[in-house]
């Protein structure tokens, strides 16, 4: 992996040189860190994320992991992991136009947020659609533009992806921003390495891909 490692930080530079690049860099990308997926507990990262306010335990003070996330949970709990809010396009006072989600629903604001960013995007005829589930391809894809997505080349996507068994099953546009979250040791996986691209996020999968993201501010190089 040195080669990706020194790839990175060409990458980092090529970001800072080409800020208006399609490709939104909200974030410096940090250097290549291949900390084993499987190092965290889920109980540890669910404790993380709850202390630091980023995820809360539900009425009944249990945090549910197993529960499946929707797309209006994982704007709200965006919007505070990376602080969406502060962007300047977040300021911008048009509204962004979707006709299911009224200013009366619970993350209409937060919603707005990862519309006007970019990090989210909204579906035909203004739909947000915020109570579908969210498959782990788009989650983590989600997660990682909000994070700042890095630009490999599509040999580095393929090298990144390669040693997962189901690396196939990941949709060809989620590629390079799911290769950015498994380089920076965001995305879990099971037993027998596979990423589970296609199957529902959970709140569990979501603390993990936090708690590892708070290590990496904490401890940059991490």
């Amino acid at each position: 992996m040195s080669r990706i490692r020194q790839l990175a930080g060409t990458l980092c530079m090529v970001m800072v040189l080409h800020s208006t690049s399609a490709i939104a860099f909200f974030a410096a990308p940090k250097a290549i860190a291949q900390t084993p997926p499987t190092t965290l507990s889920t109980s540890d990262a669910i404790q993380q994320v709850v202390a630091a306010g980023l995820m809360n335990n539900y009425a009944d003070g249990q945090f549910h992991p197993e529960r499946f996330m929707s797309r209006a949970e994982l704007a709200s709990i965006l919007v505070k992991a990376f602080a969406l809010d502060t962007r300047a396009a977040a300021t911008q006072e048009n509204l962004v136009e979707v006709q299911d989600v009224p200013a009366s629903h619970w993350a209409f604001n937060n919603i707005q947020t990862v519309l006007k960013t970019g990090i989210m995007r909204g579906y035909r005829g203004n739909m947000f659609f915020p109570n579908q589930r969210v498959n782990r391809a788009e989650a983590f894809a989600i997660f990682a533009q909000a994070y700042g997505v890095y630009q490999f080349p599509d040999d580095t996507v393929a090298e990144i992806l390669t040693p997962y068994p189901d690396a196939a099953s990941v949709p060809t546009w989620a590629r390079r921003s799911l290769a950015t979250a498994l380089n920076e040791g965001f995305v879990n996986i099971d037993a027998q390495g596979n990423i589970r691209p296609l199957q529902p996020v959970t709140r569990g999968d979501m603390a993990y891909a936090l708690s590892r993201y708070l290590a990496r501010q904490q401890q940059p190089g991490v």
